[in-house]
């Protein structure tokens, strides 16, 4: 927990964090590289993850000419998949909102997905401020979409917290000068997340209230 400020405003990512997306996000990717005629291994897409497509088409060496495209499918093969909530996420929200909390999501994917998604979940309620990447110029890891959400929030950065699973995640965090939590996942290389630097590196988000001091 920060020294000296009481946390007032929680601040998550969603795929991965909060939505158990990882293992559809996979087979969504491989499909959609698939056919490019690119493949790849599970500690290959560990090792490179990141919510920024264009960073793993680079990686994986798929030409730029091809990553509109690349896009399209990944939605359609994704649109195919119902991941549920993270273990543990129901249980984080409803402690948190029962201490008066307020909550947001800052995230890379699209708001028509993510409000489908909080929709299924019937947690179109809980959250006060959803930053998707279409209001954002600056995509993670810059501060834009974590500060737009702190402002809805009427939350200030001492008084905040950032919650995600990539070190894009964290490196916004840091970058908005507010208090940052790794969440551990399988789909993203524990080193990689360690070594962004996170106040706190957490094995499951249930750890959260706890480690928060709430």
């Amino acid at each position: 927990m920060p020294a000296g400020h009481a946390i007032a405003a929680v601040c998550f990512d969603w795929d991965g964090t909060l939505c158990d997306s990882g293992a559809a996000s996979l087979r969504a990717f491989r499909k959609s590289l698939a056919e490019f005629g690119v493949a790849f291994t599970d500690a290959e897409y560990r090792s490179v993850y990141t919510p920024r497509w264009y960073r793993m088409y680079e990686a994986f060496r798929l030409p730029e000419s091809c990553w509109p495209k690349a896009d399209q499918q990944w939605l359609h093969h994704y649109r195919e998949e119902e991941p549920g909530l993270v273990p543990g996420v129901s249980a984080v929200l409803d402690w948190l909102r029962h201490r008066e909390m307020r909550l947001g999501i800052v995230t890379n994917g699209t708001r028509g997905r993510v409000e489908r998604e909080l929709a299924r979940f019937g947690l179109q309620a809980a959250f006060q401020a959803v930053v998707c990447c279409e209001d954002v110029i600056e995509k993670k890891p810059h501060p834009e979409g974590l500060e737009n959400a702190f402002a809805l929030l009427g939350c200030s950065r001492e008084a905040g917290c950032y919650v995600g699973d990539t070190p894009e995640d964290i490196h916004m965090g840091r970058n908005a000068g507010t208090f940052t939590v790794g969440i551990l996942n399988e789909y993203v290389d524990e080193s990689r997340l360690s070594e962004s630097g996170p106040n706190l590196l957490l094995k499951a988000i249930s750890e959260l209230p706890g480690a928060l001091g709430c």
